[in-house]
């Protein structure tokens, strides 16, 4: 059976990217990113890379930059307050708003920042303290 072990991003600055994703608490080594490609293990195993468009094409001459949102990531924080900080420190950081903080109507605090390459990434908490 196979088992998902890695999630990888295309990515046009790799280190504008990576500094987006160090700013929402990844581990990332700061001398990443000038190889073209970086990878990361999260907790539980799961790895994480980025890739410049330079390394995918150099495998998949037919790869196209893709158009809307199919995949998102949520980063989960540990209180409503957190998701405001985070939220107010990524815009802070010069990082594109999606959607302000708000009250779900499902039970969680709920903000969307985009990432460098446009996608959109999701900051939530439960709303139960």
């Amino acid at each position: 059976m196979a088992k998902l072990d890695l999630i990888g991003l295309v990515v046009k600055d790799i280190v504008a990217s990576l500094n987006f994703y160090r700013l929402l608490g990844l581990e990332i080594p700061t001398e990443a990113g000038s190889e073209g490609h970086v990878e990361v293990t999260l907790p539980g195993g799961l790895r994480l890379a980025w890739d410049t468009l330079d390394v995918i094409l150099s495998f998949n001459d037919e790869w196209e930059t893709p158009v809307g949102h199919r995949m998102g990531m949520a980063f989960l924080c540990d209180s409503p307050a957190e998701v405001d900080k985070l939220y107010e420190d990524v815009v802070a950081a010069g990082y594109e708003s999606h959607k302000p903080p708000w009250d779900a109507f499902w039970g969680q605090r709920y903000a969307q920042v985009k990432d460098p390459d446009g996608n959109i990434v999701d900051l939530f908490a439960s709303n139960a303290q």
